[in-house]
Parts: C-alpha cells; sequence; structure tokens
C-alpha cells in the first residue's frame, strides 16, 4: 500500500469489519497534509511503514470519542498546546513511555504523564512596520496596550487558539484583573476589528493600515516563499517581545497516541523518529519551525530572525488558563 495523504474515510468505515494492518499508521492531523507530507515521505522511505494522513479541521477530540475503541486513528498531530490538552481530557489519548523521546524532547516541551509530545516551537511575535516603526519601539506584550498605540495595532480574532494561549500566559503571569485591563487597552488600541489569519495583519501593514500586529514566526517563511506574498513580508520585521520579567511567549505543535491505536508499536516507531535528527531538520526546513531537540540547527531562514529568550511559564500552565482566558476574552468583546 502506498504512503498518502488521502483521507481516512474508508478506513473509518471499515474498521469494525476488517483488522488493523500491520506496518502502517493512520494519522488525524489538525495540520494541512502538505505540510507534513515531506516528514511521511522520508519516514516510509526508511522504514517501509505506510502512513496514512487524514485532515480534521475540526472537532478531533469529538470524532476520536465517537469512534471509541472501533478508531482507525493512531495519533493525532495537531498545533497549540490548547488543542493537544482538549484531546487529553476528553480521555481519547493513552500515556507512551519512551526514552527516546524523553531523551529527545526537553522536559517542558511534553507531558509529565507522556500523553502528549511537542514536536516544534514557534513564537507569539509582533510583525512591525520597518517604516513607520522604529527599532526598539516594540518591546513588551504588556506595552501593546499603550496608548501609543492607539489605531496603530491588527490582529486576528482573540477567540483564536493562539491569542487565547498568549491571554492565558498573561493571566498567568499578571492574574485575572490585570490581563483584563490589558485586553481593554488592546483593543481601544485596534486600527480595525479584528478578522483574517496571521498573514492579512502583515498585508494589512503592507496597505498603510496599521503598524503593528500579532502573529506567528513561521508565517514569515510562508509569505517569503509565496510570490504575491514576498512584498508584504518584506515591509515587515520580526520583534520578539516579552513579557516583564519574563521571555517570549511559545506555542507547540505536537503528537499524541490515541486510545485505540490499532497500530500502536508502528506508531511509537513514528512518534519516536518524529523527535530524529532528521525528522526535526525536516521540520525546521519545511515549516519554518523551531525544533524542539536540542543541537538540531534552525533552517537559514528562520536563524535570520534573530535571537531571543523563551519565556520560562511551563505550556501546561498556560493551558490551565484557557477556560479563565475565553472568558475574559468575551467579557471585554474584544472582537466586537
Amino acid at each position: 500500500m502506498r504512503h498518502s495523504a488521502a483521507p481516512l474515510v474508508a478506513l473509518a468505515l471499515g474498521a469494525a469489519a476488517a483488522p488493523a494492518l500491520a506496518e502502517e499508521v493512520n494519522v488525524y492531523s489538525h495540520r494541512q497534509p502538505e505540510l507534513i507530507q515531506p516528514l511521511v515521505d522520508a519516514f516510509s522511505a526508511q522504514t517501509g511503514i505506510d502512513v496514512n494522513v487524514a485532515f480534521v479541521d475540526k472537532g478531533m477530540a469529538e470524532r476520536l470519542a465517537a469512534e471509541g475503541d472501533r478508531s482507525p486513528a493512531d495519533l493525532v498531530l495537531t498545533v497549540d498546546i490548547a488543542r493537544l490538552m482538549q484531546v487529553v481530557e476528553a480521555g481519547v489519548t493513552q500515556s507512551v513511555e519512551s526514552d527516546v523521546l524523553a531523551g529527545n524532547i526537553p522536559a517542558e516541551f511534553r507531558d509529565p504523564e507522556g500523553h502528549w509530545f511537542g514536536l516544534t516551537s514557534r513564537a507569539r511575535i509582533v510583525y512591525a512596520s520597518k517604516e513607520r516603526v522604529a527599532d526598539g519601539e516594540v518591546t513588551t506584550y504588556e506595552d501593546l496596550a499603550s496608548d501609543k498605540w492607539k489605531g496603530r495595532l491588527c490582529t486576528r480574532s482573540f477567540t483564536n487558539d493562539y491569542n487565547v494561549a498568549l491571554t492565558g500566559a498573561m493571566i498567568a503571569h499578571h492574574g485575572v484583573e490585570e490581563t483584563g485591563a490589558w485586553l481593554e487597552g488592546v483593543k481601544a488600541n485596534l486600527a480595525r476589528k479584528p478578522e483574517g489569519g496571521d498573514r492579512d495583519q502583515v498585508k494589512s501593514i503592507w496597505a498603510g493600515e496599521c503598524d503593528i500586529s500579532l502573529g506567528n514566526t513561521y508565517y514569515m517563511g510562508q509569505m517569503v516563499n509565496d510570490p504575491e506574498q514576498k512584498e508584504w513580508a518584506e515591509s515587515v520585521r520580526i520583534v520578539f517581545p516579552t513579557f516583564e520579567e519574563g521571555g517570549t511567549h511559545m506555542n507547540i505543535s505536537g503528537v499524541a497516541m490515541t486510545r485505540a491505536a490499532p497500530n500502536r508499536e508502528a506508531a511509537l516507531k513514528f512518534m519516536e523518529w518524529l523527535s530524529s535528527d532528521e525528522a526535526q531538520r525536516i521540520y525546521a526546513e519545511t515549516n519554518h519551525e523551531f525544533p524542539v531537540k536540542a543541537g538540531v540547527p534552525r533552517s537559514d531562514l528562520v536563524e535570520s530572525w534573530g535571537n531571543f529568550t523563551p519565556d520560562a511559564l511551563g505550556l501546561v500552565e498556560v493551558a490551565a488558563q484557557r477556560a479563565a482566558a475565553l472568558k475574559l476574552i468575551e467579557t471585554v468583546d474584544i472582537d466586537g
């Protein structure tokens, strides 16, 4: 059977009737299949194990819960600590013990109970206009609420997972009351109602509609490789803000093994391989993210963005504030 990024519809329909095939791995991915296809190709070429990827945009935990023990999925690949925690808290994952994973992935990027493992990291940064924002003008996340940015800030919806995580980190650092005041300040500084994705904000900076925006680092890599968007990317610089008395907010892409996992042994091989030097290098080159394994170099493009100090706040602490962050975002009505 040839490895592919084809949906697992047939697998899902036939899971109850057919035994699991040996030496294959079935993945439910929140990441677009083309982003992980180079990894799939390299792993299958080395091991002969087929990897089938189904893109699941929404309702990952609900789908796995509905499928139960008959689920064809072995692994979940997703972005954002909150999404990883959602599948864990839904009871649809299992703990994995692996000396390879423990050795390759730093403790701050994996679940102490072995239910999820970070594979890459990314920073939530500020894109700043090269023409209208001076070097050093952007400093901290807290400063984004300063009235010097009034009418100058663009962002995607704050109910988006990336901004919910940033708000959760703010709560963990400063508490609910102070974070609420920060959200009010950010809302007052918006050039327009939050909409679109991170790249749309950079386009707005290029068009002169705002001067700074929140975004994830890897979108710069995507923009510079897109003929239409390259001009947007060239109009901004990446700035790594920090929390006051902290570092730059980080998030991850990660993997979890499903509770059903009909191909557990092959799935574990794939998980371990994803933490290897080769896989981490492919991630770095293809997706413009930061490898989590020590010693694996960043791509030349990512390296060109400069060095920064990651925030020491644990991702589990950030995820624990998700409900409070969502409630506060809705109360402030920052998207309204």
